[in-house]
């Protein structure tokens, strides 16, 4: 069996790494993975600049998403995984150029204690009492898909949205709590409303559940997994894992695929002028990528897979030495929510988060610019990125903390053109349509961050299962033939 990869990011890598496995046991397969740039990875990029990490894009995965972990054990990595630096775990939300923490027994979304949320220079009054009020909201049977905006000011109201869900979800998705899908993106809180009505009554009950299966027989609590997992040396780390195990005659860098076309028995690929055919298919490319080649195929598939929006983002990564700056507030970093009407829409304290990834009396900082709202900001120029992230952080952590006049020792731009999926209201239905759509076309599967979780594990899980599952039908196609 014959299989194509189109797309050398995560996913397509894992697929690459899983068939390559099958290949070594024995199993008839021949494969070949291609990228249109020159490198793999996609947005898995780092660099070590005077002994500190710097992420371009990812840095870590969520450590309860088992999928990237384990790759990284198979890979030989595990004594590379570091854990994030939990017990400095504190977050803050821009508020007219004052930080202000997200308050104690925040569950994402949902405020869970009375005297932190009423204490909180977060929201106002009249948010405050709504969120107390918010308990004696009625269940609500589940209907039809909504913006994360509309559940969330059903709620809590419209400070909430702007304050609390837009920021956080910028962060995550890089995406607009107005378009969101709170079906695909919140499904716990849909449930728990369905369930319960208030959505503070359904996350103390289920954080009473959680705590009950977290305790030990004996007695003592377990201690809690960290929320984020990293690689000592970078994301690229695991590129370098996996593609050290790729049969290298397998790999077509800097070929982007031109067009694709169904074959009486399989597929055909045209890529750089050169065409080959294979059996089977595997589409690791974004789903605007993947829509405009598949369209010729079915173009009720390629209309679907293109009409998943998609946002931009942009990195950029300053290191200073800890002498040129003052001292920092506690915690990972701060969200800023678009109503403040900056650029920045997060800045992480690198240095703060994971330990031992950049050297002593050095301090590096990542910002997040972009998003659905701010894409005009693709266009600048790097030194204009620059400047606007000094600016703003020196506004908003204070002259005497990080002056304009500090010098970074080191300032890299990194701009990721539509990379990040969006789950728009009605994704739920796109993906069933888009199922049906890849269940009638033999030996295609699909993989990456637009079908069934954004983040580094998703994309691993779906490569591996895709590479899998084609593996599997290769099996038993030659079975039945003995």
């Amino acid at each position: 069996m014959r299989i194509a990869i189109i797309g050398g990011g995560i996913a397509g890598l894992a697929a690459a790494y899983e068939l390559e496995k099958a290949r070594v046991a024995g199993d008839h397969i021949e494969y070949v993975l291609y990228e249109a740039r020159p490198r793999l990875g996609g947005s898995l990029a780092s660099e070590v600049v005077n002994g500190a990490v710097l992420e371009r894009g990812p840095d870590s995965f969520l450590t309860e998403k088992p999928a990237a972990a384990e790759l990284c054990r198979e890979l030989g990595l595990g004594n590379e995984l570091i854990p994030s630096n939990d017990a400095n775990r504190k977050t803050y939300i821009v508020v007219r150029n004052r930080l202000v923490p997200l308050p104690d027994g925040l569950m994402f979304l949902v405020p869970t204690k009375l005297a932190p949320t009423a204490l909180t220079r977060l929201f106002g009054l009249r948010t405050k009492l709504r969120m107390a009020l918010e308990l004696l909201h009625p269940p609500r049977p589940a209907g039809q898909d909504e913006s994360v905006a509309a559940l969330v000011e059903r709620h809590f109201g419209q400070e909430a949205v702007d304050r609390l869900a837009d920021p956080l979800l910028s962060g995550i998705y890089g995406g607009d709590a107005a378009q969101l899908s709170a079906q695909t993106v919140l499904p716990r809180l849909v449930e728990m409303e369905s369930k319960y009505g208030s959505l503070t009554r359904g996350m103390l009950a289920a954080h009473k559940k959680m705590r009950a299966a977290t305790a030990s027989p004996k007695g003592p609590r377990r201690v809690a997994p960290p929320i984020f997992t990293a690689l000592r040396g970078g994301m690229q780390q695991m590129v370098d894992a996996l593609t050290a195990r790729i049969d290298t005659a397998c790999v077509r860098t800097a070929a982007a695929v031109r067009a694709i076309a169904r074959t009486s028995d399989g597929w055909r690929i045209d890529a750089g002028g050169a065409t080959a055919e294979f059996d089977c298919l595997i589409m690791a490319a974004p789903a605007w990528v993947a829509g405009a080649l598949l369209a010729a195929v079915d173009p009720a598939l390629g209309g679907e897979l293109a009409a998943i929006p998609y946002s931009s983002s942009i990195t950029v990564n300053l290191m200073y030495d800890e002498q040129k700056i003052g001292t920092l507030p506690e915690g990972f970093g701060f969200l800023v929510p678009v109503v403040e009407g900056r650029s920045m829409l997060a800045c992480t304290f690198a240095h703060r988060k994971f330990l031992g990834r950049t050297p002593p009396g050095k301090a590096v900082f990542r910002a997040f610019l972009g998003g659905m709202k701010r894409d005009e900001l693709m266009a600048e120029t790097d030194d204009a990125l620059i400047a606007t992230v000094r600016r703003e952080m020196s506004e908003i952590l204070g002259a005497k903390t990080i002056s304009t006049a500090a010098e970074p020792g080191h300032a890299q731009v990194s701009r990721w053109s539509r990379a990040m999926a969006q789950y728009a209201v009605g994704h739920k239905d796109r993906m069933q349509r888009i199922r049906d759509r890849v269940a009638a076309l033999p030996g295609l599967r699909l993989a990456g961050n637009a079908y069934d979780g954004i983040g580094v594990p998703d994309c691993i899980r779906l490569g591996r299962q895709a590479a899998r599952e084609l593996a599997q039908t290769n099996a038993s196609i030659r079975a039945s033939k003995l």
